[in-house]
């Protein structure tokens, strides 16, 4: 029994470890065999090998540096199988060696940022269709299932799985350089970049699925990437427009949930317990790109709206006009339905719900909408403050069985029970 119980806390140590580590394992595999596949397959190669020996030998102390030595050497054996020369041998060679180091991640964390940087630009580079550096980016670097990558994009499974397959084989045929870019080649694919960053926030600020509403160190690792960006490009406005956006949305972590994890909506939220000091790094973060000429990027608009937020010492003093106007200029400027239904949340708020219900409806029939699970959610919040109960229970109950992750599916469903109770009371219906 006690070994059973070991074996079982070496497993979930083990996963803890690769959740980790792999993205930057990956990274820098790919850095030195120059092929992403491969690296991916070396990545869990180590993995195996970790599954088998650390349940008898214990957790190293540098898990991270003993995964990366692992499959370096099964790197060289692979290279010596194939007899594809003695030079890239001696190359890692020379690499493992160094894996000697007390704490070699640590002593390296500079490089380490490097590796992660030169993998989301590589994986962004323009010989790849947008879906395709998108979706391969995500994979690697978000370590996102290829179930919520489509989740993410409301596109069907399998068609996230070609592309990522496309995407890693093209690179490869292209024999694209495993560097970081110039700062010409950086600026052609920095959109590329900024939006893979941000996606990879907002799948640790809601996550599409799993029992957490919030995956903290996706957001942790994006939000590093973004600074470490402003520092590579100190006069891009988008950049640092980014990093503002995150900074306010992340400043609101500990208010999101209750003690048990369940969601807490953001008028309903404690704004004694955002974290004040983020606040004032993203404002600050949104002032650069102000200067910089950027206020009417993407980017800087959401920022923008995040800061209307932050400004509000109360929900009551939120500026949802000035909100509403944010979401519209920012459709003109990224035209997406998606966008269309958060300025329906905003008009809601700024004069009635029966304005936003007109906008909603209208994107009833939008195909990418169908299967995304905030539409019918949004609509059913809207119904109820228009008192119409039985059309809410119907569409919190939709919203539920289209939701993926546990928490929300379970504050839908606890929507579901009220709009049933208010229906129920005489009178109470507006229908």
């Amino acid at each position: 029994m006690k070994a059973l119980v070991n074996h079982t806390a070496s497993q979930v140590a083990i996963e803890a470890v690769w959740r980790i580590e792999s993205t930057r394992l990956i990274a820098g595999l790919a850095r030195i065999v120059r092929d992403i596949g491969l690296a991916e397959d070396l990545a869990h190669d180590a993995l195996v090998v970790a599954l088998e020996r650390w349940p008898e030998s214990g957790v190293p102390d540098n898990p991270g540096a003993w995964l990366m030595a692992t499959a370096k050497r099964r790197a060289i054996d692979l290279l010596r199988r194939q007899k594809l020369g003695g030079r890239k041998q001696e190359e890692l060679g020379r690499e493992i060696m160094a894996q000697a180091e007390p704490d070699p991640y640590a002593a390296v964390e500079e490089e380490v940022s490097d590796n992660l940087l030169r993998l989301i630009f590589i994986a962004c580079h323009p010989v790849l269709p947008r879906e395709g550096r998108i979706a391969l980016t995500l994979r690697l670097f978000a370590r996102l299932t290829t179930s919520e990558i489509a989740r993410a994009f409301l596109v069907p499974e399998p068609t996230v799985a070609q592309r990522i397959v496309r995407a890693k084989r093209t690179l490869s045929a292209s024999r694209v350089p495993f560097e970081l870019p110039g700062p010409t080649e950086r600026a052609s694919r920095l959109s590329s970049v900024l939006e893979v960053i941000y996606l990879t926030f907002n799948e640790g600020y809601a996550a599409t699925a799993g029992e957490d509403l919030i995956r903290p160190t996706l957001c942790q690792e994006a939000l590093r990437l973004g600074r470490i960006l402003t520092e590579l490009e100190p006069n891009e406005s988008e950049v640092h427009a980014l990093v503002a956006l995150m900074e306010l949305q992340a400043s609101r972590f500990r208010a999101r949930t209750d003690p048990a994890g369940a969601p807490i909506l953001l008028m309903d939220q404690d704004r004694s317990r955002w974290d004040h000091l983020l606040i004032r790094r993203g404002l600050a973060a949104l002032e650069r790109a102000e200067r910089l000429g950027g206020a009417l990027g993407p980017y800087a608009l959401q920022a923008s709206v995040a800061a209307c937020h932050a400004r509000a010492r109360t929900a009551a003093e939120t500026d949802w006009p000035r909100i509403a106007a944010l979401y519209e200029a920012l459709a003109r400027v990224t035209p997406s339905p998606v966008i269309e239904l958060n300025r329906a949340v905003a008009l809601s708020m700024a004069f009635g719900p029966a304005v936003g219900l007109e906008l909603v409806d209208s994107l009833l029939s939008e195909p990418l909408l169908r299967g995304y699970h905030l539409l019918p959610m949004v609509r059913g919040d809207l119904l109820f403050r228009l008192g119409r109960y039985t059309e809410a229970e119907s569409e919190f109950a939709r919203a539920a069985t289209l939701s993926t992750n546990l928490r929300e599916r379970a504050l839908l469903e606890a929507r579901v029970a009220e709009s049933a109770n208010r229906g129920r009371v005489p009178g109470s219906s507006h229908e």
